[in-house]
């Protein structure tokens, strides 16, 4: 009975751990998974409500991997002989949830989460400028460019979330955002578009965007 006892509590054991360890994965992605749910849901303003938690990723990363890597110790540490005595006087086969596919499945969404970062982009489309011919007819006189600090941005995600704002206002003939150094840098028509509209288009997204007076010839 007590070894009965200790193989479903070892059983239980690696289950729980399959699930922390996904939770882990998805609480470290979120900084880059919110932008991604509020584009396809609308909501634009909480793109950057995570971006907070960037700094701790690196730790849940490790945290994930960590919990994972033992709940696969509790699967494939070899059994004692009492162990398999014991599951063959009960007969029981372990449930879906308690088995090494179920486990598989948890580590490789775990695995996606993770990476997501890297990938996030491809939900963003271009979403080009409003006047594309305007930018292969640009007058220099009236073209400025200007570099704009936002904050919030954590990944590369973030920075497409950004580009697809800009790029979607009249006017606008180029935007580059960049999430490593912190800035959008940005083109356009000085005559149909104000910096201030532009820095409005990014704050709808959840960023924080700042004029940093920073004019590019």
């Amino acid at each position: 009975m007590n070894t009965t006892n200790h193989t479903s509590r070892q059983t239980s054991l690696s289950s729980k751990s399959a699930s922390a360890g996904l939770f882990a994965a998805i609480v470290a992605s979120l900084c880059c998974i919110t932008p991604v749910f509020s584009l396809l849901a609308g909501i634009g303003g909480i793109a950057a409500t995570f971006s907070w938690m960037e700094p701790f990723r690196p730790y849940l990363i490790v945290l994930t991997i960590g919990i994972l890597g033992f709940a696969w110790y509790q699967k494939l540490r070899p059994r004692t002989a009492e162990e398999i005595a014991c599951e063959c006087e009960t007969g029981k086969q372990p449930s879906f949830w308690q088995s090494k596919k179920f486990l598989g499945i948890i580590t490789v969404f775990a695995g996606l989460m993770l990476s997501f970062p890297s990938y996030a982009h491809i939900f963003y489309s271009n979403g080009g400028s409003q006047t594309p011919a305007a930018f292969f007819e640009q007058d220099s006189t009236k073209t400025d460019k200007i570099v704009l600090d936002v904050k919030g941005m954590t990944c590369a995600g973030c920075e497409a979330h950004v580009n697809k704002a800009v790029n979607q206002l009249e006017g606008i003939y180029e935007v580059k955002a960049s999430y490593e150094e912190g800035t959008t840098q940005v083109k356009y028509n000085s005559e149909i578009i104000e910096v201030q509209t532009i820095i409005e288009a990014i704050n709808k997204t959840g960023y924080k965007a700042i004029d940093s007076k920073k004019k590019l010839k």
